[in-house]
């Protein structure tokens, strides 16, 4: 039994083998038909073992097949990539794109159709932010045809795009604005002659001559001029109505911004000059440097134990060391104190500003930090003669909620003069200095005017030299006495070592502590008094000296910019009582000054 199963098992082995056999060689070759090569010319197919003209290529694929593939798809202007042979997401990304314009399932799959289609495109692809020959050629067949009249610039913007689109409605393409080479062929085999009158009638010319400042709100033919020359290099896409509103404002700030102009939004003559410029870089183009900015020229030192705002300009080597302006202040009280600290202006102002939580009201209001401001002495209401009395009684004293308040002509001087990027340095370690406080007290309050009397102008005293005598003949000089001569007194005791504080010409508590120092050194009585026994040894040296000039101390001329030395403050001028509109008055928002005030 085991026999005859073994012989039927053999033969079953047998019939197998016979029968796969005879499918290998029965089995029909694929027949060899004519397909269209990259050239377009007919090729003969290859046996099966023999890869067709078109290799279907996706992600991840590499070699020479996908390299032809990239070379081809660059000079279509789907691919800008390395031409590297690796099948990655950019070519991917070309290949769908590619496929989506030409009406196919975007796969990424680079197959048979999609590649033959590739090939067989006579035209680079024009979208959107080209640019070239191609564009301007394009530009000329829209013209001529109707569909634009822009300038021919070479560049595919929104008036390209939109002549395209109208086109391509007009002639029952789909409107995607992409200038396809089935497309391109289409407009290049017009016979443009048949669109052109014997006598054209030239289209007019736009003004573009600078007339007037643009800004919001404005209508005119020149705001129409400018919305087309703005439409033109990509930078707005609305109605060109000639009204200059909120989508207008923001393409004025976007050209600005790309040609490196102050993006203010209104159109000036030097954003006019470069708009219509040749100069002037669209919406596509790499945009402008940024100019070296203007340093700024000034810094700002809140000297919260001496109640003053130092004005600092730069000096020499840029660095700002200059005293050039100073301020009496309040700043805020030891239970609201000012915030110490450096912080830097953002350039936000208000030219009325209403406190809600203290129901008070302030003038030239300039942002330091979320919480305090620079601003004026505080009003009742939004009246210049509506003054509060007592914030200007304080003035020079600790007396705010932590912003820091200043006379009406001081506190414009830092709104119209300190902007975005001043340094504002908040300290309470300066050593005291009345006489520079002394010298900084504005006038006594006119109650008519609501502001300071106008206080004599300072002298300017001859420069010190330790080597010419002092003036002459001695007198007393003690607390309260001013001129020349306490001058030199300060001059030579700073020059000694005793004297820190600022120079002023006026005799006050620093300078009576460097007398005293220099009494105590020197075996002299120790009053801080400078009677004549005093002066004698302290000019002992200059007085073997030749004698000094007998000259008229000169007067110091009113000025915008004082002696920077002296720390001049212009005095204030009577002003009108002002009539404010209330939508002019800026609400200190919370955490922006409302809680400081």
């Amino acid at each position: 039994m085991k026999k005859i199963i073994a012989v039927l098992f053999t033969l079953m082995l047998v019939m197998a083998v016979s029968c796969a056999s005879a499918d290998e060689t029965t089995a029909p070759k694929e027949d060899l038909t004519t397909v269209t090569s990259a050239t377009g010319t007919p090729a003969a197919a290859e046996p099966t073992a023999t890869p067709l003209p078109y290799v279907s290529m996706k992600y991840g694929d590499d070699g020479q097949n996908v390299k032809d593939l990239q070379k081809r798809l660059s000079e279509t202007g789907y691919y800008n990539g390395t031409i590297s042979g690796r099948f990655r997401e950019g070519t991917r990304a070309a290949i769908k794109k590619f496929q989506t314009d030409y009406g196919m399932t975007p796969t990424g799959v680079a197959d048979e159709e999609t590649q033959a289609k590739l090939y067989a495109v006579k035209y680079k692809t024009l979208r959107y932010g080209s640019t070239g020959d191609e564009v301007s050629e394009l530009q000329k067949i829209f013209v001529t045809l109707g569909y634009y009249n822009g300038r021919v610039s070479g560049k595919f913007l929104d008036g390209t795009q939109t002549a395209l689109k109208n086109y391509q409605k007009d002639n029952g393409l789909e409107q995607s604005g992409v200038a396809t080479s089935d497309v391109l062929e289409m407009l290049f085999a017009i016979d443009l002659s048949a669109y052109v009158t014997p006598s054209p009638t030239p289209s007019p010319v736009p003004d573009t001559t600078y007339q007037r400042e643009l800004s919001y709100g404005l209508t005119g033919s020149d705001v129409l001029t400018m919305q087309n020359r703005l439409y033109e290099l990509g930078f707005y896409s609305n109605a060109l109505s000639g009204k200059f509103l909120g989508n207008t404002r923001r393409a004025v700030k976007s050209f600005q911004e790309h040609n490196a102009l102050e993006a203010d939004g209104i159109v000036g003559e030097k954003t006019w000059t470069l708009l219509f410029s040749d100069e002037a870089r669209s919406a596509t183009d790499d945009a402008a440097p940024t100019p070296e900015p203007t340093p700024v020229p000034y810094a700002i030192t809140v000297d919260v134990n001496n109640q003053l705002v130092r004005v600092y300009a730069r000096d020499d080597d840029g660095n700002y060391t200059t005293p050039y302006k100073t301020f009496l202040c309040s700043s805020g009280t030891r239970s609201n104190p000012s915030p110490v600290g450096t912080f830097v202006l953002n350039g936000r102002t208000a030219r009325w500003s209403f406190f809600p939580t203290w129901g008070s009201y302030a003038q030239f209001w300039t942002r330091i930090n979320s919480s305090v401001a620079f601003h004026s002495l505080i009003y009742n209401s939004v009246s210049t003669s509506d003054l509060s009395v007592k914030s200007y009684n304080k003035l020079g004293s600790r007396a705010s909620h932590g912003c820091v308040r200043l006379t009406v002509a001081d506190a414009r001087w830092i709104y119209n003069n300190c902007g975005a990027g001043t340094v504002v340095t908040i300290t309470e370690t300066l050593p005291k200095d009345e006489e520079l406080v002394k010298l900084s007290k504005p006038g006594s309050l006119n109650k008519k005017s609501m502001l300071p009397y106008v206080t004599p102008v300072p002298e300017v005293y001859p420069d010190y030299d330790s080597k010419l005598q002092p003036p002459q003949p001695f007198r007393t000089l003690k607390t309260g006495v001013t001129g020349e001569d306490v001058y030199w007194l300060q001059c030579r005791l700073k020059e000694l070592g005793y004297y820190a504080g600022t120079i002023t010409g006026g005799y006050y508590a620093g300078t009576t502590a460097a007398v005293k120092a220099y009494q105590r050194d020197n075996g002299l009585k120790v009053d801080g008094i400078a009677a004549t026994k005093t002066l004698e040894k302290i000019y002992a040296e200059a007085l073997t000296m030749p004698t000094i000039a007998a000259t008229a101390a000169p007067t110091l001329e009113p000025s915008s910019t004082p002696s920077p030395t002296l720390g001049m403050i212009p005095a204030e001028t009577p002003a009108p009582t002002e009539t404010v509109d209330p939508e002019d008055i800026e609400i200190a928002p919370d955490g922006d000054g409302n809680t400081q005030g």
